[in-house]
């Protein structure tokens, strides 16, 4: 069955690996025939939630503030799954400009708005070889998914790439791909 999958992703540069990881999912799930819509985090202008429990009171909008967050609301109640694409960042977790839109998540709480996402998934990247790096962003992910109820259909993690487009020299892109265009497969954890 075809999925609507949102890819937020959380790189602030564009082009860089995670971005490439992105791409060669986005291909392979479209290609099977999904609906697949993206949105960088880090391209758009969301501020820290501040809050204040004021979420879809004014307008019917997700924040009041009315940043771009509310366009991702938008697509997440569009979407069936949510894949989370970014780097891991300085201090082994998401970077800021995703993590500003994560912290949002709270308004469909507050505002007791049900979304029809009902599955997630983890694709990452850092420079350092240890693969321990990412345990706290991947404990970080699974919480969210156990919170919001989501079936947590794994992640892919790829250390070792640091400059822009470092992963590109690696079968990474190929697995993702693959991952994409076979989405409803069980994955091979990385």
């Amino acid at each position: 069955m075809n999925k609507r999958i949102l890819i937020l992703t959380g790189s602030p540069r564009r082009g860089g690996n995670s971005d490439l990881m992105a791409d060669a999912f986005a291909k392979g799930a479209s290609e099977a025939g999904n609906i697949v819509m993206r949105f960088d985090t880090a391209h758009k202008h969301i501020q820290g939630c501040r809050a204040c429990d004021n979420c879809f009171s004014k307008e019917n909008k997700a924040c009041i503030f009315n940043d771009d967050f509310n366009e991702l609301a938008s697509l997440m109640a569009e979407s069936d799954v949510i894949v989370f694409c970014t780097p891991l960042f300085y201090w082994y977790s998401f970077p800021a400009q995703i993590k500003a839109a994560i912290d949002k998540f709270y308004s469909f709480i507050i505002g007791k708005k049900d979304v029809p996402i009902k599955e997630c998934m983890l694709l990452s990247c850092g420079e350092l070889e240890d693969p321990h790096v990412f345990d706290g962003i991947v404990r970080s992910f699974e919480l969210i998914a156990q919170d919001r109820g989501w079936k947590n259909r794994g992640h892919y993690l790829v250390n070792s790439v640091n400059e822009k487009g470092a992963i590109l020299n690696t079968e990474h892109l190929q697995k993702i791909y693959n991952l994409g265009k076979d989405y409803d497969s069980p994955i091979e954890f990385s």
